[in-house]
């Protein structure tokens, strides 16, 4: 079971909507122009950099302006973007540390087990008997797995590896996961004065 960054942790620089699936998604941030034709480097940001394909539409920022992009080719810091209609380096400059998004429904279908970042985040997790156990509300990723951070409903957090033995299932229909926290793992609930 793994779990695929998108660049797509919800947060308000995103640009999607604070609740639900996000209807855009960060593929890449633009740098600065290259050469005298227009290209300019942009930062990949996405798993799938492979899915880069020229006259795709992309959208440039939090206006999430749609640029349909001529070409795209490797660059050791990243790749050449050449958008149509942006000609020169002083036009393309316009364009300099904007955001890259696509609509997260042309995301490619993930193989079974997988799942996006954006898919994870706010789901609930249970344990075995059904036992509210918190929210994820971020993904760290790690050398070995991703770790989700779960968030109690006394603000209390907790970090739950992705790893079969501790996180049994994702129901992304339900919006669940089912966790076997090792002991120890989650935080006590503190104790009421007598």
């Amino acid at each position: 079971m793994t779990v695929n960054d998108h660049a797509s942790q919800q947060h308000s620089t995103t640009g999607s909507p604070s609740s639900g699936e996000p209807v855009f998604l960060v593929i890449g941030k633009l740098h600065h122009p290259h050469g005298v034709h227009g290209d300019i480097i942009m930062q990949v940001l996405t798993d799938f950099p492979e899915r880069l394909k020229p006259n795709m539409v992309v959208f440039i920022g939090e206006e999430h302006r749609p640029l349909r992009v001529k070409t795209f080719r490797q660059h050791h810091r990243g790749v050449l973007v050449d958008f149509y209609d942006y000609a020169t380096p002083e036009a393309v400059g316009e364009l300099r540390n904007y955001t890259v998004y696509v609509k997260a429904s042309e995301l490619p279908v993930l193989p079974t087990g997988e799942y996006y970042h954006h898919q994870v985040i706010g789901l609930r997790v249970v344990d075995e008997s059904g036992v509210n156990l918190g929210q994820v509300t971020e993904i760290l990723t790690t050398g070995a797995n991703d770790v989700f951070v779960v968030q109690q409903e006394t603000g209390a957090e907790f970090l739950l590896p992705m790893v079969d033995e501790m996180v049994l299932y994702i129901d992304l229909e339900k919006c669940e996961m089912c966790a076997r926290p090792l002991p120890g793992l989650i935080p006590e609930k503190p104790k009421k004065d007598a």
